[in-house]
């Protein structure tokens, strides 16, 4: 559950920095979606960032899925509307 800490706007800022591309968005259910394509090194570093999360944020969890690469997504980092 996510709510009042930031963490789609912290999760944009650390794939800035990191230079991923990808989204993150708010899914119905409290939880947050994050897609992101990176080097190896690269998803290690967010997948940390994202366990830490912002202050003032618990993260309990960080689940993965194997994703395609989608081309839309290529050369940035977004936030999504809410699905």
């Amino acid at each position: 559950m996510v709510q009042g800490v930031g963490f789609r706007y912290f999760a944009q800022d650390a794939a800035e920095k990191l230079r991923v591309s990808g989204f993150v968005r708010n899914l119905r259910d409290g939880r947050v979606e994050v897609y992101v394509m990176a080097t190896p090194q690269q998803h290690a570093e967010f997948r940390a960032m994202l366990e830490c999360g912002p202050c003032f944020s618990s993260v309990s969890e960080v689940h993965e899925e194997p994703a395609s690469p989608d081309p839309q997504y290529e050369g940035g980092f977004v936030i999504n509307p809410s699905a």
